[in-house]
């Protein structure tokens, strides 16, 4: 993996529906945002509440972390933020 993922953290974003957490590359934080509809294709049984969109992420955790490392490869190197949909898994 080209990006690291020390700090364990995430969050919810309500409004949009998605669950958003960190990665590093060298000292450059990179924002990625995990859509609904992926966490639903790697979670069918998720509830739709805060506490499924997080127990679905948490769950499938490490293949997140290698789908933003592919999606962060091969995607623009000046962007700082990235959101990883259902066609990435």
């Amino acid at each position: 993996m080209r990006l690291t993922f020390p700090n364990p953290s995430r969050s919810f974003d309500a409004s949009r529906s998605r669950v958003c957490f960190w990665g590093y590359d060298s000292g450059i934080e990179i924002s990625f945002f995990v859509e609904a509809a992926a966490l639903k294709r790697l979670c069918p049984e998720m509830s739709d509440a805060e506490t499924g969109f997080l127990k679905a992420f948490d769950a499938v955790r490490n293949r997140i972390y290698v789908v933003a490392d592919k999606v962060y490869a091969r995607g623009d190197k000046r962007a700082y933020a990235h959101i990883l949909v259902a066609e990435d898994f």
